[in-house]
């Protein structure tokens, strides 16, 4: 009887807690969004006329956002965008943060994609011990020419960013193509290994 409700429990949990985390985030996200500027706008709107408009805050910070990334594209141009970097990162804490929260960002929004063209497993940083890594390009040609080696470029993600990591030029015989997508082997990498995607089979031969 108690293994059944432990059972029961567990299983419920993973049903609803994913789900109920999703909805609260949003909540939360459309709540912040929503109190930048909606709580003041609204305030006045309740005080003159007597009602408030709800989301308010969050259609007017999509605007502020669109205007500011037509003035950055069509007008202010990547110097003016640089100059305001260089002005926020000269802040203590910002210098720290800012890089980043960038980078995550860039990742998750940007139309072009990191060039990740395989993931493979690599004896890193020593032999015996695997590492997962992502196959970025061929290798260099004056590396491969030096050492008379078929190298490929390799990067190793570490956790919780993919974003940093280390670059590592590796023979091409000495690197275990997987057939994990980008997406699984990223999502390994940034829970610490707690996410394992399932393995379904080859779908590509080694190269």
């Amino acid at each position: 009887m108690k293994t059944h409700f432990r059972k029961y429990l567990i299983t419920g949990l993973l049903v609803i807690l994913p789900f109920f985390l999703t909805i609260y985030i949003l909540i939360g996200l459309f709540k912040f969004a929503d109190g930048i500027l909606g709580r003041i706008i609204n305030n006045y709107l309740v005080q003159f006329v007597g009602f408030y408009i709800p989301g308010l805050g969050l259609i007017l910070s999509l605007l502020i956002l669109l205007t500011v990334g037509y003035l950055t594209v069509h007008f202010l141009g990547k110097g003016f965008y640089a100059m305001l970097e260089r002005w926020f990162t000269k802040f203590p804490l910002a210098r720290y943060i800012y890089p980043s929260i960038k980078q995550i960002v860039e990742f998750f929004f940007s139309k072009e994609s990191i060039a990740f063209q395989r993931v493979v497993l690599v004896e890193y940083p020593r032999k015996g011990i695997w590492s997962i890594g992502f196959m970025t390009n061929e290798g260099i040609e004056e590396a491969k020419k030096k050492i008379s080696e078929d190298l490929i470029n390799v990067f190793i993600p570490t956790t919780p960013s993919p974003l940093t990591g280390y670059f590592i030029l590796v023979p091409r015989k000495d690197a275990m193509f997987l057939d994990m997508s980008i997406e699984d082997a990223i999502k390994v990498v940034i829970s610490g290994g707690l996410l394992t995607p399932l393995f379904s089979g080859p779908k590509h031969q080694n190269t």
